[in-house]
């Protein structure tokens, strides 16, 4: 063995305990296995022979085969993998191939994933094949690591990437907005409700139903009594849940109750509609109840429910969301901070713009899974997690999104984040700071709303040395404007930027921001030696479904675990996927700015520029226009 090839035998074990995957090196401790090995000679004389790595996970048999070289990575002929004797040998998908379907010959295993590895830290491919019981096989998508295939995921990459069928998850989000859709048009049609009630009046049923645990609310007491109204029950529900909840001060729990007034108020919602046969409030009721309330867990899921749903009906409706600059962050989005700002047990959260709570969610849901009992659970909860938020029906639904979770609620707040200051902001010791802004706000007459306007005052808000992240516009990076170079000189005084990354154009699909996350540590100046991680994560695994809208596909987790990997220096990227280098500000802070082309072209590269070029001067002349080939007098 060469020590390039040692090297790469290194990478892969690397690769394989990040994923928490256990494999044997150069044999098995598997009967059947090892058996099967004692006859799988590469030079097909009937002796033993061992692929690199091999073992199972789950009921899964994994085969992986490694090469040092990229040029020894696969050889296909006629379109097909080749399994000559001198190929299977030299290449690392046709040796994984060859291993694969001798096992699944002479063993039992029935699903069997082979891997073709070449390369080293910096430059690799991961290449995966699937092999059943009948020895054929089947390509699949090349992997940045083995994090897709470990017990906690395998199921899901085979049920995506072999049976291309849909997950539980993915039905169960194709439903959530299948009921969105219909709650939508009958919030409209039964209840002529405005854009801003429909999410209330959806929060404060949830609540209400939330109080039938206690028997203090009962779906069929909803009777259409035009005295003690469907409505009054739904209402004295809520309240009954807000006290229950411990919502402090009495202020804050009027302010609430006066948003969900609408439920008791509205005349057209506690009438007997002739068509349904019941009030629409209880066919409202009936429905959540059904498809939402009895369905979903909402303590063990991150998924910030209430806020698809928001969002659901801003799209069908056309809603003043994104008037008034607010954008809703995707459950994938608010995980990946908590990953990114590496979310513990003992750190205080601080999200001023925090719409339907979804970072709140993330970071609480993250947290508890690290808390011993309950009373680090319960500390997390009413102690740890701080939130901001404008307008009055979102903190509603915020609110009621952190109640229906358990608490959490007590630090919310209904204010403007811009016009309180940091150094009383700062008394809440937060740690971490997440914030998804609003957008496209800011002008030359209003430069406080611009998204830089809301970083700056989160970042003077920290602890030193807090960690924080922030979803904006890729122009926000740029800082076009005076007042946006202004505010990039003055947080670089005072914070310094860890690194930006250019997400996915399609991550608010439908609204049509090509956004970006830039990651700060509060209260210490930048240093200008300091170099900074610029990342192209747009191929982030997400994929736009027509009627769904974005969803993750099978190498989304894959993608997602390469990124933390360059972000924590890990491995070594090429420079199209991270650029580290120093920062002035009014450089632009995106990966697109600083990057440049340092590969050096292969063989194969080059010969098929040669061909590009020459298919497009025969192209060019066989239309008449080989003059433009032809030299001048002056031999140009």
């Amino acid at each position: 063995m060469t020590k390039n090839e040692a090297l790469t035998d290194i990478l892969v074990y690397e690769l394989l305990r990040d994923a928490n995957i256990s494999l044997s090196y150069q044999g098995s401790d598997v009967k059947e296995i090892d058996e099967a090995l004692k006859t799988a000679s590469k030079k097909g004389t009937g002796k033993v022979g061992f692929p690199e790595y091999v073992g199972n996970v789950k009921d899964y048999l994994i085969v992986i085969e490694d090469k040092s070289s990229l040029d020894k990575h696969i050889k296909i002929d006629n379109d097909v993998i080749s399994l000559d004797t001198k190929d299977v040998m030299d290449y690392a998908v046709n040796g994984a191939l060859f291993y694969a379907q001798h096992l699944a010959k002479n063993t039992s295993y029935k699903k069997i994933f082979a891997f073709g590895v070449s390369g080293d830290e910096k430059h690799h491919r991961i290449s995966p094949l699937f092999v059943d019981n009948t020895t054929d096989y089947r390509e699949l998508s090349d992997l940045e690591s083995f994090i897709s295939i470990n017990e906690e995921n395998i199921d899901e990459y085979y049920t995506r990437e072999v049976l291309k069928e849909d997950t539980d998850k993915e039905k169960e989000t194709a439903e959530l907005l299948k009921d969105a859709a219909i709650l939508h048009e009958d919030l409209r049609n039964y209840g002529n409700l405005k854009d801003t009630d429909k999410p209330l009046v959806v929060a404060g049923i949830l609540l209400a139903l939330k109080e039938s645990e206690y028997r203090n609310f009962d779906v069929d007491s909803l009777i259409g009594d035009s005295y003690n109204t469907d409505g009054q029950k739904i209402y004295n529900a809520i309240s009954s849940n807000l006290k229950r909840a411990n919502v402090q001060p009495d202020v804050k729990k009027d302010k609430l109750l006066s948003q969900f007034s609408i439920i008791k108020d509205s005349q057209i919602l506690n009438e007997i509609n002739q068509k349904l046969g019941k009030t629409p409030l209880k066919y409202y009721t009936e429905f959540l109840n059904k498809h939402l309330y009895k369905n979903i867990r909402f303590n063990n899921s991150a998924e910030d429910y209430i806020g698809r749903f928001y969002g659901e009906f801003m799209s069908y409706s056309g809603g003043d969301g994104q008037t008034l600059g607010i954008v809703l962050t995707p459950k994938h989005i608010t995980e990946l901070f908590c990953d990114l700002l590496n979310i513990n047990k003992l750190d205080t959260i601080l999200d001023p713009c925090c719409g339907t709570a979804g970072f709140l969610i993330s970071a609480m849901h993250n947290m508890l899974k690290q808390a011993n009992d309950d009373s680090e659970k319960r500390h997390i909860r009413q102690e740890q997690l701080h939130g901001i938020e404008l307008q009055p029906y979102m903190f509603t639904i915020a609110t009621s999104n952190m109640i229906l979770r358990g608490d959490g609620k007590s630090n919310l707040i209904n204010d403007d984040f811009l016009k309180l200051p940091s150094n009383k902001l700062q008394l809440k010791a937060a740690t971490v700071g997440m914030m998804n802004p609003p957008y496209s706000q800011g002008s030359k007459n209003n430069p406080d709303l611009y998204e830089l306007s809301f970083v700056e005052h989160l970042l003077d808000s920290l602890i030193i040395g807090g960690r924080c992240a922030v979803i904006v516009p890729q122009s926000s990076m740029t800082g076009k404007t005076k007042d946006e170079q202004a505010f990039k000189q003055n947080i670089l005084k005072h914070h310094t930027l860890e690194g930006v990354i250019t997400l996915n154009k399609d991550t608010f699909y439908g609204v049509g921001v090509m956004p970006c996350i830039a990651i700060f540590t509060a209260g210490i100046p930048h240093d200008k030696n300091k170099e900074c991680k610029f990342i192209n994560f747009e191929d982030d695994g997400y994929k736009i479904y027509q009627h769904i809208g974005l969803i993750e596909t099978a190498t989304a987790k894959d993608r997602k675990q390469h990124l933390l990997d360059v972000w924590n220096n890990k491995i070594e990227e090429s420079t199209d996927f991270c650029v580290k280098t120093t920062i002035l500000p009014d450089d632009e802070w995106l990966h697109s700015f600083y990057y440049f082309n340092d590969e050096q072209p292969n063989l194969d590269d080059f010969e098929k520029s040669v061909a590009d070029y020459l298919t497009f001067e025969i192209n060019t002349i066989s239309h008449g226009n080989g003059y433009l080939f032809e030299e001048n007098d002056n031999g140009k």
